[in-house]
């Protein structure tokens, strides 16, 4: 196993409940090294973290560990089989006056 998947091995073990279950498929083609990584379905919630941050944070150490090695690593996370959709982004406003808000609690 090459070092960028080594990593990657090591720290998403160190986060999942089911460290059995995380598989990681390595590619590597013109554009560099592509690693998709397979967690259970519990677990992706903490791969992928608050806003993405976790997983933002994997993507920046592993083209720190790729320019180490003179490639570039990209990394992709599948979604696990029999997983449920994820919601999709509503189009109603952000923020609600105090009026709207009161409307939707319909007190």
């Amino acid at each position: 196993m090459e070092q960028d998947a080594k990593f990657l091995d090591f720290v998403v073990k160190a986060l999942v409940d089911a460290p059995d279950k995380v598989k990681i498929v390595r590619t590597v083609d013109e554009m560099g090294v592509l690693l998709t990584l397979v967690v259970d379905n519990a677990d992706m919630g903490k791969v992928i973290g608050r806003s993405g941050n976790t997983a933002k944070a994997i993507r920046t150490l592993l083209r720190v560990v790729g320019m180490k090695n003179n490639s570039r690593v990209n990394l992709k996370i599948n979604e696990p089989e029999g997983a449920e959709p994820r919601a999709t982004v509503s189009k109603e406003p952000v923020t609600k006056t105090v009026d709207e808000a009161m409307a939707d609690l319909k007190l």
